[in-house]
């Protein structure tokens, strides 16, 4: 399967990067399998696109005439590429100078603190901005995906092995550790939306894979999440975290 397939198309209103989820499956038979994962007690496995792979940090590209703002992570023979709209997965290409990242029309190249994204519609003149060192679970025991937000400071941790979520808010005065039932698992858009699960208070996260930025670092992560809960919207950014 080729990786365009697995990670969904990218195009380009003028020279807007647009970029598409994870897809392994339907998002119908993902959902029913995320379903039966919590009523098993297991936690779910969620889209590849909220995660780094292998990739030991994120950088973050500003880049224009757009004003766009990319995230990317780098593997041994990938790239990992996230906008404001999703992520793409892009095969790494043979070229002479720098690393040039490519399927089809769509192509990353990047030469040290700069970078060249082409795409049918257009290109993107982008230079590093930023840099964060991937969490791993030596930073996050027992965690599969973490997000944060500030103006409150709030946080969830969702655990690896059962579909339990540890919910802090109001900058950490107040935690709470809770079940939670998958209402949506998108693979192909890297959507996911988790509700709670038969017992009070009510709560949703919902976690997009695309571009973000904490709100005071700037720090880029792979994902926007946003958290409702007690008549309150919280957002911030999360990132996938792999055993």
């Amino acid at each position: 399967m080729k990786m365009l397939t697995a990670w969904g198309g990218v195009a380009a209103a003028g020279v807007l990067l647009v970029m598409g989820g994870c897809a392994a499956t339907s998002s119908s038979p993902a959902t029913s399998s995320a379903s039966q994962a919590s009523s098993d007690n297991r936690a779910p496995f969620f889209p590849s696109a909220l995660f780094p792979g292998s990739a030991q940090r994120f950088d973050a590209w500003h880049c224009s005439p757009a004003q766009q703002h990319l995230v990317t992570a780098t593997n041994a023979n990938d790239l990992r590429l996230w906008s404001l709209h999703g992520a793409w997965r892009l095969p790494q290409a043979v070229v002479a100078s720098g690393a040039r990242y490519q399927d089809g029309e769509i192509s990353f190249w990047n030469r040290g603190e700069k970078a060249l994204v082409e795409t049918p519609r257009g290109q993107l003149q982008c230079s590093l901005a930023g840099q964060r060192a991937a969490l791993t679970r030596d930073d996050k025991p027992g965690v599969m995906f973490f997000a944060r937000g500030n103006e409150p400071g709030w946080s969830v941790a969702l655990a690896h092995d059962t579909p339990t979520l540890t919910m802090q808010t109001n900058y950490g005065e107040e935690s709470l550790q809770l079940p939670y039932m998958v209402s949506v698992m998108d693979n192909e858009a890297g959507r996911v939306v988790l509700e709670s699960a038969d017992v009070a208070p009510f709560y949703r996260v919902r976690i997009d894979a695309g571009a973000c930025f904490d709100s005071m670092s700037g720090e880029p992560f792979p994902a926007r999440v946003t958290l409702t809960y007690g008549g309150e919207q919280y957002s911030g950014c999360g990132q996938g975290i792999a055993p």
